[in-house]
């Protein structure tokens, strides 16, 4: 399968680095002219085609999707270009700023038939999959938890004046949008959509830096912690009448899960180390190879509700986007 990427940051130089092993060619990149040493460099290690110019990319470029990991204030724009364009779109999380953006992406997808991914690794690790299979054992569901927090140096950055895209509202920042949306994958995902949500944020000039959102349910409770400006343990926690599910480590790598029944019975889930995004590439290389839109859609129907829950619980914390 061949892959145009469109962003060098972070989270794509992961995807390049490992590509490869996971069944895509790199046939294309694309960045701003400031990044056009990086550029060109990353663009000779994958033996890819360098754009400096988006539009020209796609419509230029060999490949079987588009993968796009730039800023969050940017995702719709660029999936909307893309799908218009008749690519297939692997788009970084979150899918868009607020629902409205999110349901027009997911009917351009329709409409032109085309597959749309919301790449998010929590959907697609083995252990999410393990606590899924477990879920039942627990009995009724009273109480769930996740933690994501890590201290982030560019809120030293922030707090010394300088506003970097993960703080900023006006690029659709924030603790929610960057770690809580994970929580949210993993809460929404197993447990279905909230019948609301609320955010008690701590927020600095505009931004979440750090905060707790309260997921109501019909008869139970559920919290994501995400942090920014602090660091603790972070993993996942659903406790039944019957027992209760443990994730070690964040929503969006896994690690060890555990199920710990009241008689006694306990069985662990121990995944083998490897890179977190590589369920999820292989996975969408796999449907887009096979040609089936089915499991796409029924991702895209949980990206919405997930955009849905973002969306009100952010607004309630007093956290606003330009798209808003």
């Amino acid at each position: 399968m061949k892959l145009a990427v469109a962003g060098i940051g972070t989270i794509a130089r992961e995807v390049l680095s490992l590509a490869a092993e996971w069944g895509w060619e790199i046939s294309a990149l694309c960045a701003t002219p400031r990044s056009r040493e990086a550029l060109r460099s990353l663009a000779e290690t994958c033996r890819a085609a360098a754009y400096e110019d988006y539009p020209s990319m796609l419509e230029e470029a060999e490949a079987d999707a588009v993968y796009i990991a730039v800023p969050n204030h940017l995702h719709f724009a660029f999936a909307s270009q893309a799908l218009a364009r008749g690519r297939n779109v692997i788009l970084e999380k979150p899918m868009a700023s607020n629902p409205a953006e999110a349901r027009r992406l997911a009917e351009l997808a329709r409409e032109r038939d085309l597959f749309l991914f919301e790449a998010v690794s929590t959907l697609y690790l083995p252990g999410y999959e393990r606590t899924r299979q477990w879920l039942p054992r627990i009995g009724p569901v009273k109480l769930a938890s996740c933690n994501f927090s890590q201290y982030s140096r560019r809120y030293e950055a922030f707090r010394a004046g300088t506003v970097l895209p993960v703080f900023d509202p006006a690029r659709c920042g924030g603790a929610l949008m960057d770690l809580g949306v994970y929580n949210f994958h993993y809460l929404i995902g197993l447990l279905g959509a909230p019948e609301r949500a609320a955010y008690h944020a701590n927020v600095e000039r505009g931004i979440d830096t750090s905060g707790v959102a309260v997921l109501t349910y019909g008869g139970f409770q559920a919290v994501s912690a995400a942090a920014k400006d602090c660091a603790a343990p972070s993993g996942c926690l659903i406790q039944g009448e019957r027992g209760f599910i443990r994730t070690e480590g964040a929503a969006n790598c896994g690690g060890r899960v555990c199920l710990r029944l009241r008689d006694g019975t306990e069985e662990t889930c121990s995944p083998p180390p490897a890179s977190r995004l590589e369920p999820e590439f292989r996975f969408f290389a796999r449907e887009i190879a096979s040609g089936s839109r089915e499991a796409c859609r029924a991702l895209l129907d949980h990206s919405l509700r997930v955009s849905e829950a973002l969306t009100q619980a952010r607004l309630s914390a007093g956290v606003r986007f330009p798209g808003d």
